[in-house]
């Protein structure tokens, strides 16, 4: 099973992909971990160029766990999948796998959003140090509507473990009965 998180940056998107996993014993590949290992503080810039190599990365590797460990959900996180070019390449990655995604959209409250970004910021609790109010709201500029199906979860208000349970319905009855 191939699992998109989609959503804007401090909408619970990683944390959801972390529980997740746990439930489904699948893996999570990070867009921002992947980054951070690619590109090192001297030539990190947080590009539009380091981001797609660092999708490729995780798009390559989601294609040699789904071929060569199907019984273990991959997890995509990091990317927003609010741009249908970003869906397309997600529907191609999943064609080739034979499977259809399963997309899983986390949305908040902006000052819910602004909150986490300045608290992981103040923290030093995100790979990824360019994540601030600022680029949330340049990205929520840009967002398009996804147009495929899937699940919108508002972890602004669900507390974790009932986003958790709603994901676990939504991925049990996408892949029909077992």
């Amino acid at each position: 099973m191939l699992i998109a998180m989609a959503g804007l940056p401090a909408t619970g998107k990683t944390t959801l992909a972390a529980r997740l996993a746990q439930e489904l014993d699948g893996v999570v590949l990070g867009k921002d971990q992947v980054r951070a290992a690619l590109f090192s503080a001297p030539v990190l810039d947080y590009s539009a160029a380091e981001n797609d190599i660092s999708m490729a990365a995780i798009f390559q590797a989601a294609a040699y766990i789904g071929k060569t460990f199907p019984r273990h959900p991959v997890i995509i996180d990091g990317r927003t999948f609010l741009q249908t070019k970003q869906i397309d390449a997600l529907l191609a990655l999943a064609g080739s796998l034979g499977e259809t995604p399963r997309i899983i959209e986390c949305v908040c409250a902006d000052a819910v959003a602004r909150q986490r970004l300045e608290h992981d910021l103040a923290e030093g609790r995100h790979p990824a140090r360019n994540r601030t109010y600022a680029l949330y709201r340049s990205v929520q500029e840009k967002a398009e509507a996804i147009a495929v199906p899937h699940l919108v979860i508002d972890t602004g208000v669900t507390p974790l473990e009932e986003c958790v349970r709603r994901c676990l319905a939504y991925l049990q009855g996408a892949r029909g009965p077992s």
